[in-house]
Parts: C-alpha cells; structure tokens; sequence
C-alpha cells in the first residue's frame, strides 16, 4: 500500500485534514499525517517510505528527496510552489503539483482588508480616505490578481492591469484596462497589488525606480512573495515619501527596520493568505484527488516541474 505523508508545520484546519486522511484511505492509499513538527530531522525520518508528500509551506529540497528513495510525486496545497526544489525532483523523476485557484479568494479577501486598513489608517481613529475612485493596478493577473479586480469592481476603484505571460485581450475581456509594461502600472496607479511569483527574473525586481514613479499617496499591497520586493530600495522610498505605505502578507527580513515607518508599514503576524477554513479545505483536498489520480494513472494536470 502506498503512504502518503500530509507534512505541515502549519497543520491544515483539524476537518480538512480528516477529509485529505479520508480521501486518501477511500482510494486504498495510507495516509501519514506530520503536524507542527519542530525540525527538519522529523521530516526526514517521516519521508522515508512515502510515495507521496502533501505540503503547504513546508521546504522540500535534495536532502528531504534522498530521504524519500520511493517518492513519486511532490504536492504543494497551493500555488505557489518556490518552497520545492524543482531541478532537484526533476533530476530524481519526481513529479511536482500544485492546487492553483484553491486559495484564490481568501488571497483576495485578504489583499481588499489589507487595503481598507491601510486607508483608514489602521484603524487609528484618525480620518482616513475611501477606496472608492482609486486607481488600482493589478501586477499579474493571474487566479489571486482576477479575484481581487472582481472585488475591487465592487468598491467602485478603477482597476489596470499588467501581466507580461496574459493576452491583453484576456484582461480587457473581463473590463480590466491592460497596460503595456510594469513601468506603466506603477506610474499610474494609487494602489498596486503585487502578484508574481519569486523567479530568478523577478527577485528585487520591484525597486527604486518602479516605486518612485507612483502618484502620490501611493500604496504597495504584497501577498505574493517578500523575494520581489527590493528591501533597500523600499526603505528608501518610505524615508523619502511620508506619503507611500507598504502592506504586506509576508514579514520582510528587515522587518526591523521598516517599523521605523510604523505609520507607513503593516505586516501580518505569519503568512494569513490561505488561512481560512474554506482555502484550508478547498487545497487539501485537491492536493490528495491529484495525487490519488497520479499514482493511479500517473495524469498531473498541474505539473509544475519538467
């Protein structure tokens, strides 16, 4: 019988993970669950006779992988998936999925509370301004990116897009304005959502010279990755602009001294993202479905890896 190991530091909500075990037992697989494991050496005993790995934030590189001489396949309950290395599963035949959509809205429900916090200046009670009638600009429109835009449309903001991997008629089609380059979006929208994954072409990418283009009062909003964002060129333009703000999922790693713009900065305790019980569920099961449909037939509708 095959083992299936759910690996989350972060556990998934106690009735997603039941529904993943039952999933998982249903198709005559043996689900192993590790919860809240506090090193990676638990991890690596755990691996060692698994077909299989369900991950959320969890690091999976070349030692987890040569711990795992039977591992198959590799997913992330999720979209994104930097936390696995690729070339490493790749060169073992690995196969890495992932669950893109899954967490889609909570990501954007997030991402619309952030902003309306961030305007009403954190609830302070100091007088804040409205959304409304504020030009937003989506960087990628991807599964998050088109939720927030469906929300946003609802705060009455006028909404940009840029995405340099979607046909501009894609956009426009759902009433979206598409812009030519990230050069565009950022210089001419109020608040911009920050989408892209972290790759080797996007890391640092959003600095100085995108962030001083922006009009005043501007706002940078992040749930994508804290990688893409250009720390030291960030900084710099807080220190200059007492108008601009930086909203984020993920805590930098100078986190210390952002909180020097502590009127101008907010991050969430931990990534909260996909931290709702219907994003936890919605995940998790389609995460143990492809791998039940994979060791079946061997189909991975959401490859990630060569």
């Amino acid at each position: 019988m095959n083992k299936v190991l759910i690996a989350t530091e972060k556990p998934f909500a106690a009735a997603a993970r039941d529904r993943i075990v039952g999933i998982l037992k249903e198709n005559g697989l043996e689900p192993v669950v590790l919860e809240k494991y506090a090193s990676k050496q638990e991890l690596l005993n755990a691996v060692k006779d698994v077909a299989a790995i369900i991950i959320r934030s969890d690091v999976i590189d070349s030692e987890v992988m040569d711990a795992a001489p039977n591992l198959k396949t590799v997913v992330r309950a999720g979209a994104g998936f930097d936390n696995v290395d690729c070339a490493a599963a790749t060169e073992r035949n690995i196969c890495v999925m992932n669950t893109p959509g899954q967490n889609s809205n909570a990501v954007a429900e997030l991402v619309m509370g952030m902003m309306v916090y961030a305007v009403r200046n954190k609830f302070n009670g100091a007088s804040g301004t409205e959304l409304m009638g504020k030009t937003l600009g989506i960087h990628a429109y991807g599964n998050v990116g088109r939720n927030v835009a469906r929300i946003a449309k609802g705060f009455g903001m006028e909404i940009s897009a840029f995405d340099a991997f979607c046909p501009k008629e894609v956009i426009e089609k759902d009433g979206i304005k598409a812009l030519d380059s990230a050069a565009d979006l950022y210089k001419n929208c109020q608040v911009v959502s920050l989408h892209i994954p972290a790759t080797a072409e996007t890391k640092k990418s959003i600095n100085y010279d995108l962030l001083k283009s922006m009009p005043k009062n501007a706002m940078l909003v992040n749930s994508a990755r804290k990688e893409v964002i250009h720390e030291e060129d960030l900084l710099k333009i807080l220190a200059e602009r007492p108008d601009f703000k930086y909203i984020t999922d993920i805590c930098p790693d100078r986190h210390e001294e952002f909180m020097k713009f502590e009127s101008q900065y907010f991050t969430t305790p931990k990534k909260m993202g996909a931290q709702t019980a219907e994003a936890n569920n919605n995940a998790g099961i389609a995460a143990a479905n492809q791998i039940v449909k994979f060791l079946a037939t061997g189909e991975a509708p959401f490859r990630v890896n060569k």
